[in-house]
């Protein structure tokens, strides 16, 4: 069998020492740097070649060069079946690496415990371990790289002849992708803020878990939480389930459209979402009544929905929320009395979110590509709007007006959104044509419809939508106005004696 070589260069140094007594019994000869020749040389029995000694050359620059010579670099690139690579490290004097460990300095750690200390950062940027994967890994069919101390065991068990070369391309895609994921952290570091979108874009993602399954059983799903260097919550990539079934992508999905919709509001605010939109929204002073009006805003819809509050569950609202199925529950904390009475839910999966802070950017996957778009965050308060109509509303319904129009901009185009008493009374959303739209959220408000407030995410076109608002009791109008028959429908407010006010903005979600 010929002299097999391995390089251990490691900054977490945990299952290194078994690792080097592991390959030492396989037969391997150890070569290692700095602290990991240490570790490995402390272990009696066992000893690692400094990579001074293979190289010539001691560290210099502080630690900044060390592995990035010939002699380290030669042996690990070699193509083994080319007879000219082999000659050309006879001719040097250049020993081959059949296996390579590597981790790297943990930048990612340094940079978000000492965000001020710029130069502790610069020095955790690693140069050497990188190289030394990508070499391995490009070269995977002649050599062993590990990157992942999970793969120390079962790899050295099949070492040295029966480890497949699929098993050799896994390893080197995880390296690849490991030395990626690195790049884009600090990549993100270095973010240019002065542009909103670079040319290229490279954004560090870390599995959170393994998800029950996509929107339907036969789709697998995994949940993936961003790297934040500026210690803000990032909502459910930071979940915590304390019961219930396994989730599925569909109970992330609306689990995060029900979150961000009751983060919106300062005051006690609860939303019940079936498939991301609100089938139930409502802010009051008191959590229970708040839960109560988001419930009665749509019972049928509830059953079976995602429920989210904004702030801690009491124990009087988990009371309140018994008899009715619900598949997620959503909230920045439990009273322990309310988290007793929702444990005893076998199927609703209780989550548990510390913060929220809104993402600046969404992406959404299309084919052959990712669209990129900042959040919809714009904060609109009722002195930024022109009251168009004669009519001006009433100082009570201000609060139902600017709720309805934060609310709006949750729910799927066309949208279209009846309010009163800060509640949603009925809803019409992702319709071909806006008027659908009004004719479902009348339908679904029935006699409710009375004095409501009417959102609509976009212009009304035609003035058809505001004589079947008005012949069914509805007040006030909220759009953003900018249709070329503006004028039609201002006038067709006046005639029903309708209170319109125009926004200036537009709310799509598509």
């Amino acid at each position: 069998m010929k002299d097999m070589k391995a390089l251990i260069s490691v900054y977490e140094k945990s299952g290194i020492v078994d690792l080097a007594v592991d390959l030492k019994t396989k037969g391997y000869e150890l070569i290692s740097t700095g602290g990991s020749a240490k570790a490995i040389n402390s272990h009696e029995g066992i000893s690692a070649i400094e990579v001074s000694e293979i190289t010539g050359f001691s560290e210099m620059l502080d630690g900044r060069v060390k592995t990035l010579h010939p002699h380290i670099h030669g042996g690990i690139l070699a193509k083994r079946n080319d007879p000219s690579h082999i000659s050309s490290l006879s001719f040097q004097g250049i020993s081959t690496i059949d296996l390579v460990a590597v981790n790297l300095y943990p930048f990612e750690k340094i940079a978000q415990a000492n965000p001020e200390d710029l130069d502790e950062i610069i020095e955790n940027i690693d140069i050497g371990g990188p190289t030394l994967i990508r070499s391995a890994a490009k070269n995977y069919a002649d050599v062993v790289i590990l990157v992942d101390p999970d793969d120390y065991s079962w790899v050295v068990e099949k070492l040295p002849d029966k480890l497949s070369l699929e098993d050799r391309k896994h390893l080197a895609s995880k390296a690849f992708n490991h030395v990626a994921f690195y790049d884009a952290v600090i990549a993100k570091y270095f973010a240019d803020t002065a542009s909103e979108f670079n040319g290229h874009l490279s954004l560090p993602y870390r599995k959170v878990k393994q998800l029950r399954y996509g929107e339907n059983p036969h789709q697998k799903a995994a949940l993936y939480s961003g790297v934040d260097f500026e210690k803000s919550s990032v909502g459910l990539g930071e979940l915590v389930q304390h019961s219930g079934e396994e989730l599925s992508y569909s109970n992330v999905l609306d689990a995060d459209s029900a979150f961000r919709i009751v983060n919106d509001f300062k005051e006690n605010t609860v939303a019940i979402i079936k498939h991301t939109n609100p089938c139930g929204l409502s802010s009051r002073s008191k959590q229970v009544e708040a839960y109560t009006g988001a419930y009665n805003g749509d019972p049928v819809s509830a059953y079976g929905g995602i429920v989210a509050f904004n702030k801690k569950v009491e124990k009087e609202t988990a009371e309140a929320m018994k008899g009715v199925l619900y598949d997620v529950i959503i909230a920045p904390g439990y009273e322990e009395k309310a988290l007793e009475i929702f444990k005893k839910r076998k199927r609703a999966r209780i989550l548990e979110v510390s913060g929220f802070e809104d993402n600046k950017i969404e992406l959404r996957s299309i084919v052959g590509g990712v669209l990129v778009q900042t959040t919809d965050s714009s904060e609109e308060k009722y002195d930024d709007w022109t009251i168009v109509s004669e009519k001006l509303p009433a100082k009570n319904q201000i609060s139902d007006m600017e709720f309805a129009w934060k609310a709006c901009k949750h729910v799927k185009s066309n949208s279209i959104l009846l309010v009163k008493d800060k509640s949603i009374i009925g809803l019409g959303a992702g319709q071909p044509n806006r008027v659908n739209s009004v004719h479902l959220a009348l339908r679904a408000a029935g006699d409710k419809a009375k004095d409501c407030v009417l959102a609509s995410d976009a212009f009304f076109p035609f003035k058809d939508s505001i004589i079947m608002a008005a012949d069914n009791g509805i007040s006030t109008i909220i759009q953003p106005g900018g249709s070329i028959r503006d004028e039609e429908v201002i006038e067709a407010a006046n005639d029903c004696n309708i209170t319109m006010a125009f926004t200036g903005v537009r709310h799509f979600k598509h």
